[in-house]
């Protein structure tokens, strides 16, 4: 793993057995006290060894890895657990979907709350309770139990991704960020990839149900970790924004509904001229009353910043050619008499080459900095979005190969610089409400590429279609290019040097 920062010094602080204030002895229960003792143990250990950063970094991962690995088996499961549940297949599509917008409803309430009550908090709630919401998964009992239960989960376990960032920020310096990025980037990658190839056997062996079983398993593990290593950040004392919250939840929630139902405008969608209304009418309000808040969720002022916004935009394009590519692709190989595990093991090689390249993005960041490290990536992926279009015009399976592997660099090569611009764009204290509005953005982006390349494909399965949907992709693609090249090069508020007396006065 990257190597951290320098050695920290020992805190002093360090919960001991019978301590206590009065100095009489530890006046806690006992089940208290030995969480503490065995707590305390651990983190002594760990910063005497000068690791502390990489054990946060490991634990932070290992939350973010065990709450979405079963996303990709899940996917291709929905057959089987519609004929299970005697449902239709557009029913259990809502088992992907809904959690997926019912999460980018959660991001900035999430990643606020962690810079006012503490990201260790929020991240520790939300992951226990996606823990226990897996776990419950597994004992669904029709369609509506299961889309309810994965919906809980995913709104829970979106607690784990802005708070991690926040907590791994809050131990690397500046300089050390974007190498953490690319583990970032290659856990995210891996998680769906790994879930895939493990997943499926045990499914074929034991079924649907096993995968969450293993999963409440797998959390269960990485929660005792994450209670044992991460440290509180320190929270802020100010009134949590509740009217803005309501109202871009409404902007974001008919946003996403409205992009959902253009992608069905061929048989008619009577309701997407509502939630564009009603998503416009969220977003306005949102933006009113931000600017009149006393302590607004996400200060306009950060709109100011080029590289806030410029890395906002450039995330956003880059997720939409590549997840757009993502939905398309398999449809293509499927033309082309492609077998189901056959596709899933060529979609694969997209993933495993994202999963390699993003450590190596950590360092082309780091060399080349972060604009011109994510110029890079989103011209590798442009390329290789393109170089598709050519193989499904004029079919050739090792061009499309060639373009499956463009694609995966390019996204692994950027996303590192990419993350860690926008941690550099803002101060510490709002570093979860930044990786919010990055993760949201990421999201949202993803929502209109799928989109505008299913409305190019527009289920035509003709040479001239596909090569259409992916052009457009690539067109996507290179406005990330150019909103890349606006990115800026250096923090706006810069930290104080992390020093003996600042460490030991965090709290636990």
């Amino acid at each position: 793993m990257c190597s951290g920062p320098p050695p920290l010094p020992p805190r002093d602080d360090t919960p001991t057995a019978g301590r206590s204030s009065t100095g009489q002895g530890d006046a806690r229960p006992p089940p208290a006290d030995a969480v503490a003792r065995w707590r305390g143990a651990i983190l002594r250990r760990v910063e005497q060894s000068g690791r502390y950063p990489t054990w946060v970094l490991f634990a932070a991962l290992a939350g973010m890895f065990s709450t979405s690995f079963p996303i990709t088996i899940l996917a291709v499961s929905l057959a089987p657990i519609a004929d299970e549940f005697g449902a239709t297949e557009t029913t259990m599509a809502w088992v992907v979907s809904g959690p997926m917008l019912l999460s980018a409803l959660s991001f900035p309430l999430l990643g606020k709350l962690g810079d006012l009550r503490g990201h260790r908090t929020i991240f520790l709630l939300g992951f226990a309770g996606a823990t226990i919401v897996a776990a419950l998964t597994a004992l669904a009992w029709d369609a509506t139990s299961l889309i309810g239960f994965r919906t809980l989960a995913a709104m829970l376990g979106g607690a784990t991704q802005p708070a991690a960032m926040a907590l791994i920020f809050s131990v690397y310096p500046p300089e050390d960020r974007v190498r953490a990025m690319g583990w970032w980037s290659m856990t995210t990658a891996a998680a769906p990839a790994l879930g895939l190839i493990a997943g499926g056997p045990l499914v074929d062996i034991f079924g649907w149900r096993i995968v969450f079983l293993f999963q409440a398993a797998l959390s269960a593990v990485a929660l005792l970790l994450a209670v044992a290593v991460l440290r509180e950040t320190p929270p802020k004392r100010v009134r949590f924004d509740i009217v803005g919250s309501i109202a871009l939840a409404i902007g974001i929630g008919g946003s996403m509904l409205a992009l959902g139902g253009l992608r069905e405008l061929a048989t008619g969608s009577e309701w997407i001229v509502l939630w564009l209304l009603v998503g416009g009418l969220g977003i306005a309000a949102f933006i009113a009353i931000e600017r009149r808040v006393e302590a607004p969720l996400l200060p306009l002022e950060f709109f100011r910043s080029r590289n806030f916004t410029a890395t906002l935009l450039t995330n956003a394009f880059t997720s939409a050619g590549y997840m757009g590519a993502f939905i398309i692709a398999p449809m293509l190989l499927g033309q082309h008499g492609f077998s189901l595990t056959a596709l899933s093991y060529l979609i694969l090689i997209r993933t495993a080459t994202l999963t390699l390249s993003s450590p190596l993005g950590g360092r082309l960041g780091e060399r080349m900095g972060e604009r011109w490290a994510s110029v890079f990536g989103c011209t590798l992926m442009t390329v290789g979005l393109l170089l598709v279009a050519w193989a499904a015009w004029d079919w050739s399976l090792p061009l499309f190969i060639l373009g499956l592997v463009g694609q995966g660099a390019g996204h692994g090569l950027s996303q590192p610089s990419i993350t860690a611009a926008i941690a550099h764009s803002v101060g510490d204290e709002d570093l979860g409400i930044a990786a919010a509005a990055n993760r949201l953005m990421g999201q949202g982006g993803a929502a209109f590429g799928i989109t505008v390349l299913t409305l190019a494909y527009g289920g035509v399965n003709t040479p001239d279609a596909f090569a259409l949907s992916f052009t457009a992709g690539a067109a996507l693609s290179a406005v990330s290019v150019l909103t890349a090249l606006f990115m800026g090069t250096k923090r706006i508020v810069l930290e104080p040097p992390v020093t003996a007396a600042t460490w030991r006065s965090l709290p636990d």
